[in-house]
């Protein structure tokens, strides 16, 4: 990828992570009865397996088959976490760099089994393992297993290692199975997957809903029983994907912990909305229009960053995504075009060019069918918080849900090396958001009510996060 122009020290640092970050009341039934199609079958397939532990370090390794792959292959590690499978090749670090603040304490050495693969699939971004097939997904099965499973898709246009780090590490520890997917696409010209506008996006909801129903039946075959209790969790696009499949597909979980989700709506608040007022006004140093825009006062020392790494880029990629016909045959628009220029970004209009049908695919209503944690950062400067988590908070109205928002924290957790006087990371207030989400689900704990965190005047931010009393 090419520097963008102008770009400090800083945003040299983080960019290729930065860039790739975004972004961006149901019936009580059962797994099976709701499942359709291969959902159905691959539930129903483990309806036989035995109700024994495991017996071992990779116990039955031998009778793992991922339903619906069309490629695995199944490892027996000494440790899955990031500290072994960064050794032993079984991660990409390249994936999940700048996704955690400096600092972050991980654990380690936990054994078990992971299974790589991937699903059938007709494009070919994804080029990990020198595959060249996108739709590759990760499983992961520690030894000792505390039933329960946790499902993420990845941030931004990731590949399905780019939560190592950030959730499976520290799933893993826990007891959790660990199942990703790199969504179906992957890279900054991820909009050229799919048929018609919508279509690559829509594409990440289905490959999550996959890999959580084969997930489930690989862990009957591993531990002879389904998981007792399923997370959905994710940050950025993989929060939204959180979403989606607590609207959708409630009953493949439990519920859900949502790190600062992109919001899609056909009418009203999405990125397609904002990041062109930001375009205009922050070249011409008209603040009053950035906070117009949604952005955060106090927020302006990021903005050179996001500016120079994340707003056109981020715009010109979803807008081909949803609206390509603006620019005509132009691949993705024209990089930091001037306002006025022919179909220039800055100047996009959603309410005027209205790709409701394609927005439509993927838009979010705010009926989700189990519990949902959010959490999101008052300085965000990517996914302004008022544009986007308060505004979800209202669509979900008094569904089971609390809300966290975080003050100081940003959208890259990355950023916070440069500025630790300034901002505070969002992942010790995920991990606490879990656990909450733990609480709530097995042991009908209330969480803490939905509030605006304090930073802290002292202690350790990047591993501690209190989010209530």
């Amino acid at each position: 990828m090419s520097r963008p122009r102008g770009l400090t020290p800083l945003a040299s640092g983080l960019a290729v992570a930065a860039t790739a970050v975004l972004v961006v009341g149901t019936p009580a039934v059962s797994a099976e009865a709701a499942a359709t199609g291969p959902e159905r079958t691959a539930i129903a397939d483990t309806r036989t397996a035995r109700t024994t532990g495991t017996g071992g370090h990779c116990d039955r390794q031998g009778r793992i088959v991922v339903p619906g792959a069309e490629k695995q292959i199944v490892s027996c590690l000494d440790d899955l976490t990031t500290a072994g499978t960064a050794v032993s090749g079984h991660t990409d670090p390249a994936d999940w760099a700048g996704l955690h603040p400096a600092g972050a304490v991980n654990p380690t050495g936990v054994p078990g089994i992971q299974v790589d693969g991937y699903f059938p699939d007709t494009s070919a971004t994804n080029t990990n393992h020198g595959w060249k097939h996108d739709s590759q997904f990760v499983l992961r099965l520690p030894d000792d297993w505390n039933g329960g499973l946790v499902v993420a898709g990845t941030p931004g246009n990731r590949e399905q290692y780019a939560n190592d780090f950030t959730i499976s590490d520290w799933a893993l520890a826990k007891g959790y199975a660990y199942a990703a997917t790199d969504k179906g696409n992957t890279g900054l010209a991820f909009y050229k997957d799919g048929k018609e506008p919508g279509d690559a996006i829509a594409e990440w909801n289905h490959r999550v809903t996959q890999i959580a129903v084969a997930a489930k039946a690989v862990a009957g075959q591993r531990y002879g029983r389904l998981p007792k209790r399923t997370y959905a969790a994710g940050v950025s696009n993989g929060g939204y994907l959180v979403r989606w499949q607590l609207e959708n597909r409630p009953w493949l979980y439990d519920g859900g912990i949502d790190w600062e989700g992109t919001l899609w709506r056909v009418k009203g608040d999405n990125l397609l909305n904002f990041l062109p007022p930001a375009l205009r006004a922050y070249p011409r140093g008209d603040d009053q229009a950035m906070y117009d825009a949604g952005f955060a006062r106090g927020s302006e020392f990021l903005w050179p960053f996001h500016h120079q790494v994340y707003w056109d880029l981020t715009q010109r990629v979803y807008r081909e995504e949803l609206d390509p016909g603006y620019d005509g045959d132009t691949d993705a628009g024209t990089p930091y075009c001037a306002p006025g220029t022919p179909a220039c970004d800055a100047d996009y209009d959603y309410d005027a060019r209205r790709p409701y049908r394609a927005v439509r695919k993927i838009a979010l209503t705010g009926r989700i069918g189990k519990p949902l944690i959010t959490v999101h950062g008052t300085l965000d400067a990517l996914l302004p918080i008022s544009r986007s988590s308060d505004v979800y908070a209202e669509m979900v109205g008094d569904r089971p849900f609390r809300y966290y928002r975080i003050t100081d924290g940003t959208h890259t957790d990355g950023l916070y090396a440069a500025y630790p006087d300034r901002l505070r990371p969002l992942l010790p207030c995920f991990r606490s958001a879990f656990e909450a989400m733990e609480g709530w689900v097995e042991r009908r704990q209330s969480p803490p009510p939905s509030a605006t965190v304090p930073r802290p005047a002292g202690g350790d931010l990047v591993n501690e996060c209190q989010l209530g009393m």
